[in-house]
Parts: structure tokens; C-alpha cells; sequence
């Protein structure tokens, strides 16, 4: 992208919804403050928030013109509040950058993402390394490349599991990839992100940075951590497979594929009937399959279970080291449960 003044630069809508968030957002809102990318307004949608986090906006608000703060009219779902938060963007805005308010950007991140976006105009999402904790996060690309074709990049996330559109903090999009659609995240389901993304993936190439330019927690208390001991990622691998393969693959590898992701998440419900799973957890993978379709008795379930049982009878070192793991989850269930803290798995 040729230097641009202030004026002539495309402007960035950058977008954060928050629900008390008070611990993080000030640190959130800095890091767009301190973006070298000048062209930009900021948009803070607060959903009905009951801690400090509306008061942490309106300073920011009265020193900062740039800065606009919503009210929801009443409290809605994470998912909701983001597609609703998407809708606030400007009519000008030529692109779309979410923050989450919990994470935080690196001084250049908008600068490159739009450089890079406005030199390839077939590119439609672009993304970079992100730091999760202390983990580098969306690695997998050759560094020679920061362009690729979107059916590759949604093939690569597909068979490899790449994670290269990361969370929606990791990604810039075009704004008009979400004006025309009447819902940005279809699904409200979890990984909906990922799920706009291949959407997008099937008609617009991917850009890739390869340097670190966002930083999310890894230690908050945000839906994909508290989800963390249901396993939700083979889950999501199983429907992506079957919602998404036919569209980027074909023949073998499609079969192979549903194959592969059907085996591995059989495998581990079976496991988890035998780890005595609580109620929440087999309640949250009925509703994710019924999301897509499908139910335990359609892929399968009783099928590996039978195997788990055979391997478990056959294999004593196996069983004892299972009865240990249960007898220590229910211990910590225990202590847990003592102290008034509930794990979403039950």
C-alpha cells in the first residue's frame, strides 16, 4: 500500500462488545489507542455490564472523538452481542478489526493487516501469529507466503488443523464481507468465528502475517476457556468435516477425512462414558451435535463403545490408570463443589 495521509487511509472500524470486563478492558482499549494506524473509529458495545467496565469506557469516551459507546438494550448471549456489535460499524468503514475485551493488539497491528489487505484485493480475511498466553498460536505456513488461495487455507485448517483465522481478535476483515450478510455468525453455536471464516475462505483468498500482533489470555474466564475440559475441539472437527469438506474436498480425502474425525471423536465419548462424565458435558455435546444435524446414535456412539469396553477388559494397566484419573476428578469435583465453584462440565 503506497503511503497514505490520514485522510486518504481507509477507515477501520474496530469493534469490542464487553460484559464485565472491568479487570482487562483498559488495557484492551490503550492497546487501539496506541495503534500507528491513525484512521480509525471505536466502537464499545456494552451488554448490560453490572460492573465497572461502562465508567473504564466513558473516560475514554469524553477524551477520545474517534471512541463511541453503545448500551444493548437488554442483556444477550456472547454470540448475539457480537453480531449485534458487528452492525454498529460505520457505513464508511472499508474494513472491520474486533477486539475482544480481553485481549489486546500490537502497535502495528491494524497498520500491517491494512497493508497488506489493500495490496491484494482478493484477500478478504486477513490474520497473524497470535500470543495465547505464552503460546505462538496460527503457526503452519511457509514464512515465504502471506497470500494464499482461501480454499487452501480452509483445507490446511480443514485435514492439518491449522489454526489460521485464530479468534476474532487474530483477524481483519473486509467490511463488506459482513454487510452482506444477514447474520456474520450463522451458527451461535461456539467456533462460529471459524465457521464465518471458511464461509468466507470459499470465495476470497487469505492474507498472513507472519508476526505476532495480538495477545489473548489464556487464563480469563471466557466461554472457550470455561469449555475447556469438554473437549469442544473434536467436536467442532466432526461437524466441520461434514459441513465444510464437501465444499474443499473431494473423494478420498473427504472420505477420509469424516472418516478420521468421526473415529477420534467416537473414541473419546466412549472414554468419557467410562470417566463418568457429568450431566453438563453430555448435555453440551447433545446440543452440539443436534446443531449440525446429527446425534449420538447417528455416528455411531454404541459401536465404540463396545471397543472401549473390549480394550478396557483386555487391557488392565489401561483400566487401573482410568480408575485413578476418575477417582481424582471426582476428589477435585468434590473440593470444588465444597467451595462453591462449578465446572461447566457439570
Amino acid at each position: 500500500m503506497p503511503p497514505r495521509d490520514h485522510e486518504t487511509a481507509p477507515l477501520v472500524s474496530v469493534i469490542t462488545p464487553f460484559y464485565n470486563t472491568e479487570k482487562y478492558l483498559a488495557e484492551c482499549i490503550k492497546s487501539v489507542l496506541a495503534q500507528s494506524y491513525r484512521n480509525w473509529e471505536y466502537v464499545l458495545v456494552n451488554n448490560q455490564s453490572t460492573d465497572g467496565s461502562r465508567a473504564i469506557c466513558e473516560r475514554y469516551v469524553r477524551a477520545d472523538s474517534r471512541i463511541r459507546l453503545i448500551d444493548t438494550p437488554e442483556h444477550f448471549s456472547q454470540v448475539e452481542n457480537f453480531e449485534r456489535a458487528l452492525r454498529q460499524m460505520s457505513p464508511q468503514s472499508e474494513y472491520c478489526k474486533m477486539v475482544l475485551a480481553d485481549d489486546w493488539l500490537f502497535p502495528d497491528c491494524i497498520k500491517k493487516m491494512v497493508c497488506l489487505a489493500e495490496s491484494h484485493p482478493t484477500v478478504g480475511i486477513v490474520s497473524a501469529y497470535r500470543l495465547l498466553g505464552n503460546v505462538v498460536t496460527g503457526d503452519g505456513l511457509p514464512y515465504t507466503r502471506s497470500v494464499i488461495s482461501g480454499r487452501e487455507a480452509a483445507r490446511l485448517m480443514l485435514k492439518e488443523g491449522y489454526y489460521l483465522t485464530g479468534s476474532p481478535t487474530s483477524i481483519l476483515l473486509r467490511a463488506n464481507l459482513i454487510r452482506e450478510t444477514k447474520r456474520f455468525y450463522e451458527s451461535n453455536w461456539i467456533h462460529d468465528d471459524t465457521e464465518a471464516c471458511l464461509r468466507i475462505l470459499g470465495k476470497h483468498d487469505l492474507g498472513f502475517i507472519h508476526q505476532i500482533l495480538s495477545f489473548s489470555r489464556a487464563d480469563n474466564d471466557s466461554i472457550t476457556e470455561s469449555l475447556t475440559g469438554l473437549n469442544p475441539g473434536l467436536l467442532r472437527k466432526f461437524l466441520f468435516a461434514r459441513q465444510f469438506g464437501p465444499a474443499f474436498l473431494s473423494g478420498d480425502e473427504l472420505n477420509h477425512l469424516i472418516r478420521e474425525t468421526t473415529d477420534r471423536y467416537g473414541e473419546f465419548l466412549a472414554a468419557s462414558i467410562f470417566e463418568f462424565k457429568g450431566s453438563g458435558f453430555w448435555d453440551f455435546h447433545r446440543r452440539g451435535l443436534r446443531s449440525g444435524g446429527y446425534s449420538f446414535r447417528s455416528i455411531g456412539l454404541g459401536k465404540y463403545v463396545l471397543l472401549e469396553l473390549a480394550d478396557l477388559i483386555l487391557n488392565p494397566k489401561k483400566t487401573a490408570g482410568r480408575l485413578i484419573r476418575v477417582a481424582k476428578n471426582w476428589k477435585e469435583r468434590s473440593r470444588r463443589r465444597r467451595y462453591g465453584v462449578h465446572d461447566a462440565a457439570e
